[in-house]
């Protein structure tokens, strides 16, 4: 957990992929401590497909059945399709918009003082 305080959080990212793996993670963690979620996070990156939101977005009932019993990530049905759509929104916005992390990287005032990316 300090390591992650130390070296991750408040960091700016500017790589989509690690974008959209925080996205998830904190999707994980709603209504549980974010220890829990970054004690789980390495099994998270093997059963979400190392965070690739293009596979993700295709996820179906089959894959969904298979996370549902991995003891290894946080088995809610709720959390799980919400990962699926926001794989599927993530995606969407970068065809609209273009590369997600350029586009925040461009945003004026941006900083890590005032909780900019």
């Amino acid at each position: 957990m300090i390591r992650y305080h130390d070296e991750e959080w408040g960091v700016p990212v500017h790589d989509d992929r690690l974008l959209f793996e925080f996205l998830i993670l904190e999707g994980a963690q709603a209504g549980l401590s974010w220890e829990t979620v970054l004690r789980k996070r390495e099994r998270y990156r093997e059963v979400f497909d190392g965070f690739d939101a293009a596979k993700i977005a295709q996820y179906g009932a089959p894959k969904v059945r298979v996370l549902l019993a991995d003891p290894g990530i946080i088995r809610n049905r709720l959390k799980i399709s919400a990962t699926i759509s926001n794989a599927q929104a993530f995606l969407a916005v970068q065809s609209e918009f273009g590369n997600e992390a350029a586009r925040a990287a461009r945003t004026e005032g941006c900083s890590r003082a005032d909780g900019g990316i």
